[in-house]
C-alpha cells in the first residue's frame, strides 16, 4: 500500500500553494452553483475557497488520503468530505461545478478522466482545472536524476517515471473543446521566494518527492534528500538577500459545458 499523504508537511507552504486555486477559482463563470466538488481537496485550503465564494453552495470535499481528509475535517467541520478514487468516481446529477487543484497530475491517464467528467456535467456547469506544468524544472528533474544512482536505480524506477509530462494546450483543446460551450485554457508561472534550497527540498517532500522517498528505509532517505538538497543549492543560487526563486509553472482549464 502507498505511503499516506502527510497534511502537515503539505501546509508548511500553505500561502504559496493556495494562490493557484484562488486565482482558477477567479476565472470559474459561476455566480451561485448549488453543487460544488472540490476534487482532490487535500486538507482543505481550497476547500474553504470554494466555501467563502460559494456560501449557499453544497460544498464536498473529496480525496484518497486519511490524513488529509482528517486535516480537511479540523479545518472546515461544517464541510462534507468524503474518500474516492477519481480515477472510477463520477458526479452526481445537479453538480455545477467539478473543481480540482493540483490532482489530475497524479490521476492515471487523466485526460480521458477529465473528459467523461465534463461529458457528466449538466448544460452550463463547470470543470476547472489547474495542474503542475514542472516535469521539466530542475526540482523535478534532479528528483529523476538521484535516483538513477546505482544505490537506487531498481527500487526508484517506479518512481522515476510515476509523472509524464503534461499533453499540450492544443491537445487538452482539442480533447475538451467538442463538450464545451466555452474553455479557457492557460499557464501562470509563479516565482515563490523561499528562504533557501533547503526549502525547496522541503516543498516537494509534500508533493513531489513522495514517491522517490517512500519506497527507501531511513538511512536511504537521509542520504537521498542530502544528496538532492546539494544539487537543488547549485540549481536554485541565493539572491541578493540570501533567498532562492522557486519557478513553477502551471496549467489551468476552464471549461463550461
Amino acid at each position: 500500500m502507498a505511503e499516506d499523504w502527510n497534511a502537515r508537511q503539505y501546509l508548511k507552504f500553505e500561502d504559496e500553494r493556495t494562490r493557484p486555486p484562488r486565482d482558477l477559482l477567479a476565472q470559474v463563470p459561476l455566480a451561485a452553483p448549488r453543487r460544488v466538488i472540490d476534487l482532490g481537496c487535500g486538507p482543505g485550503n481550497s476547500t474553504a475557497l470554494l466555501v467563502e465564494r460559494y456560501p449557499q453552495a453544497r460544498v464536498i470535499g473529496l480525496d484518497s488520503s486519511p490524513d488529509m481528509l482528517r486535516q480537511a475535517r479540523e479545518r472546515l467541520p461544517n464541510c462534507e468530505f468524503a474518500r474516492a478514487d477519481l480515477a472510477d468516481w463520477s458526479p452526481q446529477e445537479r453538480t455545477d461545478l467539478l473543481f480540482a487543484n493540483a490532482v489530475f497530475q497524479w490521476v492515471p491517464d487523466h485526460p480521458a478522466v477529465l473528459r467523461r467528467l465534463l461529458a457528466a456535467l449538466p448544460a452550463g456547469g463547470v470543470l476547472a482545472v489547474q495542474m503542475p506544468d514542472n516535469t521539466e524544472e530542475p526540482a523535478l528533474a534532479l528528483m529523476r536524476e538521484v535516483a538513477k544512482s546505482p544505490r537506487w536505480a531498481a527500487r526508484l524506477a517506479p518512481a522515476a517515471a510515476a509523472r509524464d509530462d503534461l499533453p499540450t494546450p492544443a491537445a487538452y483543446y482539442d480533447l475538451l473543446g467538442s463538450l464545451c460551450a466555452h474553455l479557457d485554457i492557460w499557464h501562470t508561472v509563479y516565482n515563490h521566494v523561499l528562504a533557501d534550497a533547503e526549502a525547496i527540498v522541503e516543498w516537494f517532500k509534500g508533493s513531489g518527492l513522495r514517491p522517490f522517498l517512500s519506497p527507501l528505509d531511513d538511512d536511504m532517505r537521509r542520504d537521498f534528500v542530502a544528496d538532492y538538497t546539494a544539487r537543488i543549492a547549485r540549481a536554485y543560487p541565493p539572491q541578493h538577500d540570501g533567498r532562492v526563486l522557486l519557478r513553477f509553472p502551471r496549467l489551468f482549464i476552464v471549461a463550461t459545458r
